[in-house]
């Protein structure tokens, strides 16, 4: 036979807002507004009550365990210690009292269930939630691309002319909150293109001897670095990674945060090494266009012909002496003077044609010819 179903538990329900069975005189929806209201506070006066009598009892239940406990430890050295002895004592009379608070916390609890029972049902708890789904999107798994060189030098432009503010906008933010609504709102500057021009523009900063603009930026370019980290240990999309990473770091875990501090500390020093590489490199090649400039008609650098000379015809050209430099050419050995005349020729220290050039530009040749006339005797 059929277990009969029971109804009692529909024969006392409290009725319904929107029931239509108030006097004419009486303002219906003010009256509905009054027995939500009293019904609500009821539910949380109730429900008060009861949260506290659960604190109650499990406060009740952790002393029992904690005297029970040390009647346990006292025991074991009761019959060699009277100090031990009397404290059992102690704790014995401790525990009868828990005993018989049990006793009315027992009581406390059927009374409430009591209460519980009675009370009427109503819109708010005659219904239970059978079963809930919640779906969930799956995180877009990682892209693997394999680009050229000149594929990602064209890639890395054509998102730069599109997001260069983006990406600046970015590099000058600072807190957490601020970069990560910024991001969610455009998750397309969370990939390696970002991260690339960030770098680039803290090399450009310290060249430019910005170094506080450039800690700024760098700490954002971190920032993308551990996102596009995070997303390749999890080979996801770095665009679904970016809360992940904000929710980490704001929780200030000292193992995540030392690393990220320890990273950020290495990437200044690389870029400040890189700096200075690019200026040496910058100097050198200024350095290079000088010289080129500078290259006499032989292709020599008349600074290094200069360097190179005997100090006594260094000294002769720096005291521009004709008639000193002729007497110390006489001086040297013939090969030695050829192999230096030549040398101050190629680089145009000397000008052997000088007689010639002075007369077409109308200058005075005097001391012009005592030079020349000084070459082609060693010549």
């Amino acid at each position: 036979m059929a277990k009969k179903l029971d109804y009692s538990k529909w024969d006392h329900i409290e009725i319904s807002d929107d029931e239509d069975d108030t006097h004419p005189n009486i303002d219906t929806p003010s009256l509905f507004r009054w027995r939500h209201q009293a019904r609500v506070e009821r539910m949380e006066r109730d429900q008060k009550e009861k949260e506290e009598f659960q604190k109650g009892k499990g406060d009740h239940q952790q002393k029992i365990q904690q005297i029970k406990q040390k009647l346990r430890d006292v025991e074991q050295n009761a019959k060699v210690d009277a100090q031990a002895a009397e404290n059992l004592e102690k704790l014995k009379l401790e525990m009868e009292e828990l005993q018989k608070q049990e006793d009315e916390w027992k009581k406390k609890e059927d009374d409430l269930m009591k209460k519980e029972k009675l009370t009427p049902l109503n819109i708010d708890t005659i219904c239970k939630e059978g079963k809930s789904k919640t779906i969930i999107n799956k995180p877009e798994p990682r892209k693997v691309e394999n680009l050229t060189e000149e594929e990602k030098v064209e890639r890395l432009q054509k998102f730069t002319s599109e997001n260069e503010k983006l990406i600046k906008k970015f590099g000058m933010m600072r807190k957490y909150d601020d970069s990560q609504e910024f991001l969610l709102q455009h998750p397309q500057l969370a990939c390696e293109e970002t991260a690339n021009y960030l770098v680039i523009w803290c090399i450009n900063l310290e060249v430019e001897e910005k170094h506080g603009l450039m800690n700024h930026v760098a700490h954002q370019a971190i920032v993308m670095q551990f996102i596009l980290e995070l997303a390749k240990s999890l080979e996801l999309d770095p665009r679904s990674c970016i809360r992940a990473f904000f929710s980490r770091i704001k929780l200030a875990e000292r193992q995540y945060t030392d690393a990220f501090n320890d990273e950020l500390e290495s990437f200044k020093d690389r870029v400040r090494r890189r700096a200075q590489v690019k200026l040496e490199e910058a100097m050198k090649q200024v350095e290079e266009e000088e010289r080129q400039k500078r290259l006499g008609p032989g292709g020599l650098d008349p600074v290094e012909v200069f360097e190179s000379l005997p100090s006594i015809l260094q000294q002769c050209f720096e005291k521009k002496d004709i008639q000193l430099l002729q007497d110390a050419i006489t001086k040297l050995p013939k090969e030695e003077a050829e192999y230096h005349i030549k040398r101050c020729v190629d680089s145009g220290l000397w000008v052997p044609d000088a007689k010639d050039a002075e007369k077409s530009t109308g200058g005075d040749d005097k001391d012009d010819g005592s030079d020349n006339e000084v070459y082609y005797e060693l010549e």
